[in-house]
């Protein structure tokens, strides 16, 4: 008999899964969204099998039941649940990014037939919505599981089973070890990213021509302040404890940092830039978390008709595999930089050697 898989939220994060967990034969999914559209989208490509828009009967159905939902939407889901006279034992688990109070909830449930095991897939995109969903999203990224009091290790197993077809990489953390780390490497980085788009914007009042200079680096580093701003306004309170702490941290190194600039301490900025540059070229090659880290290489390209196709195709023609492509700093009718990424060193120095006969060339050290 198929398993019964209830997901709630077919947006990014619910869709992308939905999409795997479709894969697997021994399963039936159901899926509710209040967005009737989106639902119809998913039946329509076999994400899911039904549409339901009544949660608590499709709950009663399911055998497992997947919240990807806001967080402040997914504790009174929880709460719902607790009160809902279940014929079957259900496995509920969610996606929510900080995990303090939807733990909290999960630990407080006294239903008999209700387990739950956290869930946070550490992968994501600055576009939203089912359209943006996507199967691979999750391919390599470590998938975060928290289970509370109630739950077993057979059910964490039985989720990773669940889930196997996003090929993500599986660990368990605490509550707290979670809510610290995604704190230091998405939440506050969100902040930050934010705060220097409105940077940005508050000196275009006197420079009118910055956006249109804005690219490459400033790009990069604020891409992710384009991500839905409801979802993160949710995520920031959510974690705002610690987002305060770190507030505070980073004021204190940026008072270091100015004091260094203003008493012209070079070697002590070098040092600063040199450490960091350190740290992060030290981060793990092959991972999908907030910071993927990857052997890049900056191809020189002119701005015409196939040449990203050229450069792709000769990197093809020696079955090198490209795990990113980014277009960076091109002005139309001249030039651009192409950077493109790899898995190994072995690959990035491979490439190299193949574009330098044509193109100019230069390699992340």
């Amino acid at each position: 008999m198929k398993q019964k898989v209830l997901i709630v939220g077919l947006g990014l994060i619910g869709g992308s899964l939905a999409m795997n967990i479709s894969k697997k034969e021994d399963v039936f999914l159901i899926g509710v969204d209040g967005d009737e559209a989106t639902l119809n989208m998913a039946l329509k490509q076999g994400v899911i099998h039904q549409a339901s828009s009544d949660f608590k009967k499709a709950a009663i159905e399911a055998d497992v039941c997947v919240l990807a939902t806001p967080i402040s939407v997914t504790i009174n889901y929880l709460q719902q649940l607790n009160d809902i006279q279940l014929k079957k034992r259900l496995l509920v688990t969610d996606v929510s990014s900080v995990k303090n109070q939807v733990l909290a909830a999960a630990n407080e449930l006294n239903h008999p037939l209700l387990s739950f095991v956290g869930g946070h897939p550490m992968a994501g995109s600055h576009k939203q919505g089912y359209t943006a969903a996507k199967p691979h999203l999750f391919e390599n990224a470590i998938y975060v599981l928290t289970p509370s009091v109630h739950a077993t290790k057979e059910e964490a197993e039985r989720l990773i089973d669940l889930f196997s077809e996003t090929q993500a990489r599986f660990l368990t953390f605490s509550t707290e070890e979670h809510d610290e780390m995604t704190a230091v490497i998405s939440h506050f980085p969100h902040l930050i990213a934010s705060s220097l788009v409105h940077q940005a914007r508050n000196w275009q009042e006197k420079h009118p021509f910055l956006e249109q200079l804005a690219a490459g680096g400033f790009k990069d580093i604020t891409r992710i302040a384009s991500s839905n701003p409801k979802l993160w306004q949710d995520i920031f309170f959510q974690n705002r404890t610690l987002l305060l702490a770190m507030l505070d941290d980073w004021i204190q190194e940026m008072k270091k940092v100015r004091n260094y600039l203003a008493d012209e301490e070079k070697e002590e900025t070098y040092r600063y830039l040199f450490d960091a540059k350190q740290f992060r070229d030290g981060l793990p090659v092959r991972e999908k978390g907030a910071i993927p880290s990857f052997y890049d290489i900056y191809v020189d390209i002119h701005d015409r008709p196939g040449a990203i196709y050229h450069v792709i195709g000769l990197l093809a023609q020696h079955a090198i595999s490209i795990k990113n492509i980014q277009i960076l700093e091109i002005r139309e009718g001249i030039t651009g930089v192409l950077r493109i990424s790899f898995a190994t060193s072995r690959e990035q120095l491979e490439s190299k050697e193949i574009l330098d006969k044509q193109y100019e060339v230069m390699i992340q050290q």
